[in-house]
């Protein structure tokens, strides 16, 4: 992969452009989903928002891919990444967004939200899932925007 990306100069910039695409899905999408739920939007019934899920997958398997590249074509190697603590606490949160998202797809929740109609309440339990996916995600762009500071990162944790 690095060959590839150091062939190619347009290569970083194209990948890094569906990088940010693929993350505009993801939180415009499931932001949006994750507010109706906790009250906002009250005129639409939640279900409605359900056929643009697939597009979010759209965007987290473009986002998995271009993150691939990112990892395995820098010149300096992966270990650029998997010594940032930024890259690091990145991943961490999107595994918390992704166990979430299981939670809310395994249990009953997913069935009980998408039945909610306009103007009515999702569960609370819906709520709770809904503002860990919020700050998770959050969290992912914030610590994904900071890897090139690093350093600066860890001088403000003190570490």
């Amino acid at each position: 992969m690095r060959t590839l990306v150091n062939t190619y100069d347009w290569m970083w910039p194209v990948c890094q452009m569906i990088h940010y695409v693929g993350m505009s899905l993801i939180v415009g999408i499931i932001g949006i989903l994750d507010l109706r739920i906790l009250g906002l939007f009250r005129t639409i019934p939640i279900a409605a928002l359900r056929p643009l899920v697939p597009w979010a997958v759209v965007g987290f398997l473009g986002n998995a891919l271009t993150g691939i590249i990112f990892v395995t074509g820098k010149d300096s190697g992966p270990t650029y990444y998997t010594d940032n603590l930024s890259f690091r606490l990145k991943m961490l949160f999107l595994l918390v967004a992704f166990i979430n998202l299981l939670v809310f797809q395994l249990s009953s929740l997913e069935k009980r939200v998408y039945a909610t109609p306009a103007g009515g309440n999702a569960p609370a339990a819906a709520k709770a899932v809904s503002v860990f996916s919020l700050g998770a995600w959050v969290l992912v762009i914030f610590f994904g925007r900071t890897m090139q500071y690093n350093d600066t990162l860890l001088l403000f944790l003190g570490l």
